[in-house]
């Protein structure tokens, strides 16, 4: 009763808020007619503000002329003014005889001349303060363009240095690029190397695993041909032969019931998504129940609905059990599983529920179709999905066979056969997908009415989200139908296989053989486990054959291990080589950079010398030819007599030509040592600088990545801080509109109102008129009377 209570009231109230939004409506289309009718106006009155304005620029040519008119004219009656003056003393000196009619035109004259005078003062101030007004407005406009050519400049300064340092942080990265490259390309070469080693492995691998399955096979066949009991007479006894226990298959089969049972949880919770969301959907549409009665077909459809969760949490419940029955200590085959059965009954009964709300989902529908706003298109989806609720409880019921074919195996011995059961598999498999192609296809149904639903005017917002969430419900049980089927279908090699049955035979496993192989399991272990003891109290030993193959693989995993360590050490050491080779080298280009310019120098101070000694005498060159060769003589003697001859020294750092003397022989391994140290210093200094310039690289890519992140994260705030800035100016200018709207329907109030209160004053006064009137009247009536 609370429930409608506030229904009722939440209904009045949008009846009220509807009254008044139609109010406003109103107000607004009067208020929109007004507006245009005022910007019409408005532009009227702007075309006659233009033709006004051409108007007087006109007239102010026309007066500026006539002004420079009457300067000429005023000039003109100055003079005349002025010949007048000179006649009229000469008139006086003669006689003083002036004519009235003389002194009348002076006199307008001057009246004349003194207002062209205080119009041409006027029309002088007027062209002052506009040239003032211009001289002012020019001067900002300066100011302003030129404080924005000095923004300018900055800018062109910032995006210069921007550009310099982006270009310096191109070349640096350029070049780290190329030494990366060079490095990827010999990780590439080791790579292939190491590849092509691991092929030579996996040959070896696959040998080894071609000669362990035929000697596995060549076993299997032996201990199924002479290993197993089978008593002719006597089938009782046949249960000795009793398969090994598989541990494999008891982790795989937990495994898959654990997925299973994932799968499982999501389909009950969807599938009571979907009824409750549809019980909701018959209390509103096609009736809404907080306004008036449903039907009592709905009624009891809704009842039935209510009561969906004690028919779906005991699937969920089932199957845990189900789950929690299988361990690595069980044999898990359909004989032993008897939680199936539970699972079983709990599926069968959610199936008697399905059938039992079957009519009354089909008759929900068809009220639907038999609503007054009900249009052809939903009439057709309506059909669409009672056929779609036929076809997804047929398959239902199809899956409950199934399931209870596959749980008769534990109830009866020897119920199904091995091939029975997997062809049972088969079918639930395909059952599965029938399953998920039909409440997809049901789901894309609802999904098409809902859209046909919305375009009709009866449509509230609670209706609108309920079918959402409705759709929502539909959409999660399509995803997990479908994982359902998709997982039975990759497991169904599991599901058909055998995975125990006894020695020698091909029948199923009975629980007798199931209780003697967890007790040799048992018995096994425990064996297992006194041998552990006992050899623990000797002595290990270990057989020869053993020892040797152990000793042969020690030896080839050790040779292995030290040849790669080996070619490691050595590429170290090539690469430590190449740097230093790489660093001689340079200090070679640069050694060799000076001396090519020393000699240069020296060539062109013999050149310049040359060029002097060529504009003395053939004597003097004679002179100087002669010196020179017996210099050149005198130092091949010099040589020859100290009896040394230059030798060519070779070591780590490079070679060196050397001509020993008695000076220079002590310094020679001096030099070297110190070239190496430098040189080695040189090295240890590069690669700590290659070291902090990666670790530089590392950390300058984590906080690109970081501020990568916080670029994004701001965009996004970014973009909701204009999205609410957009919504806010939205929601000021509607307020504004229903500002003015409301202070020109108060405007208009009060205006009818004043109108209103001068009408009436005008008729209080004329009242007050007449009956002054009247007691004039009455009283001049009884003077009358009185005099009579």
């Amino acid at each position: 009763m609370a429930n409608v209570t506030d229904l009722q009231t939440k209904y009045s109230k949008l009846a009220q808020e509807y009254s008044k939004l139609r109010a406003q409506n109103q107000v607004l289309k009067k208020a929109v007619v007004d507006e245009q009718a005022n910007s019409v106006s408005l532009k009227e009155q702007l075309k006659q503000r233009d033709q006004s304005l051409r108007k007087q620029e006109q007239e102010m040519d026309s007066l500026s002329f006539r002004n420079q008119q009457l300067a000429k004219r005023v000039e003109l009656l100055q003079e005349e003014l002025a010949t007048s003056e000179a006649k009229g003393k000469k008139g006086k000196s003669k006689g003083d005889s002036p004519s009235q009619h003389g002194i009348q035109t002076q006199s307008v004259f001057d009246e004349d001349l003194q207002k062209k005078i205080e119009e041409n003062e006027r029309l002088h101030i007027q062209f002052y303060e506009a040239d003032e007004q211009h001289r002012r407005k020019e001067a900002e406009l300066r100011a302003r363009l030129e404080e924005l050519e000095r923004n300018a400049e900055q800018h062109q300064t910032v995006v210069g240095g921007l550009t310099t340092k982006y270009m310096d942080t191109i070349e640096h990265l350029q070049t780290d690029k190329a030494r990366l490259e060079v490095k990827a390309q010999t990780l590439e070469r080791e790579a292939k190397d190491c590849r092509v080693r691991a092929e030579e492995c996996q040959q070896q691998l696959r040998r080894c695993q071609s000669e362990l399955n035929r000697q596995v096979k060549q076993s299997s066949s032996v201990i199924q041909e002479k290993v197993p009991f089978n008593d002719t007479k006597f089938s009782d006894y046949n249960s000795l032969n009793v398969p090994s226990h598989n541990r494999r298959h008891q982790l795989k089969a937990r495994d898959i019931a654990s997925q299973a049972l994932s799968f499982i949880q999501d389909l009950v919770a969807a599938l009571l998504n979907f009824h409750s969301y549809t019980e909701q959907r018959v209390h509103i549409y096609p009736l809404d129940s907080s306004l008036e009665p449903i039907s009592p077909l709905n009624q009891k459809f809704s009842q039935y609905l209510l009561e969906s969760a004690a028919y779906v949490r005991p699937l969920e419940d089932s199957f845990l059990q189900l789950y929690q029955s299988i361990t690595e200590d069980t044999v898990t085959v359909l004989e032993t599983v008897v939680k199936l059965k539970c699972f079983a009954e709990s599926f069968s009964s959610y199936i008697h529920f399905l059938q039992k709300i079957l009519p009354y989902q089909l008759k929900s529908l068809e009220e639907e179709c038999e609503a007054p706003l009900c249009t052809a298109a939903l009439a057709a989806k309506n059909k669409e999905l009672q056929d779609d609720t036929k076809r997804v409880t047929s398959v239902f019921e199809k899956l409950m066979n199934y399931i209870s074919l596959l749980a008769l195996p534990s109830v009866r011995q020897d119920a199904m056969p091995q091939s029975s059961a997997s062809a049972v598999f088969t079918q639930l498999a395909a059952c599965l997908h029938n399953l998920h192609d039909a409440i997809k296809e049901m789901s894309k149904h609802y999904n098409q009415k809902a859209g046909i639903e919305q375009e009709l005017p009866t449509v509230t917002q609670k209706l609108c989200t309920t079918t959402e969430c409705l759709l929502g419900s539909l959409g999660s049980l399509t995803s997990s139908t479908g994982k359902v089927a998709t997982f039975f279908s990759n497991n169904l090699d599991f599901f058909t296989s055998p995975g125990y049955s006894p020695r020698g035979g091909s029948i199923a496993l009975n629980p007798l053989q199931a209780e003697s192989m967890l007790e040799n399991k048992k018995k096994a272990a425990a064996y297992i486990h006194a041998l552990k003891k006992f050899f623990q109290a000797r002595p290990q030993s270990v057989p020869y054959r053993e020892a040797l193959s152990n000793r042969r693989i020690l030896t080839s995993s050790t040779e292995s291990r030290e040849g790669l360590t080996q070619q490691v050490q050595q590429s170290l050491e090539k690469i430590a080589r190449l740097e230093q080779e790489k660093e001689h080298w340079l200090l070679e280009a640069q050694l060799g950079k000076v001396r090519l310019e020393k000699e240069n120098q020296r060539i062109g101070d013999l050149e310049a010398q040359l060029a002097a000694a060529l504009g003395g005498s053939s004597i003097s060159q004679t002179a100087a030819a002669s010196t020179l060769a017996q210099s050149h003589e005198a130092t091949e003697a010099e040589q020859k007599a100290a009896g040394k001859e230059a030798t060519l020294c070779t070591s780590l750092v490079g070679m060196l030509c050397t001509t020993p003397t008695v000076e220079h022989m002590g310094d020679e391994e001096s030099r070297e040592q110190l070239i190496k140290t430098h040189y080695m210093s040189r090295v240890g200094e590069l690669t700590t600088q290659l070291q902090i310039s990666d670790s530089k690289a590392v950390h300058f890519h984590s906080e690109c990545r970081a501020l990568a992140k916080r670029l994004t994260i701001a965009e996004k705030s970014r973009e909701t801080l204009s999205e609410e800035v957009r919504t806010a100016n939205q929601n000021i200018t509607r307020l504004q509109d229903e500002l003015t709207t409301t202070k020109r329907s108060y405007e208009d109030q009060l205006s009818m109102m004043s109108d209103h209160l001068c009408s009436m004053n005008e008729t209080l006064s004329k009242q007050r008129e007449e009956i002054d009137t009247l007691k004039l009247g009455s009283k001049g009536n009884s003077k009358k009377n009185k005099g009579r």
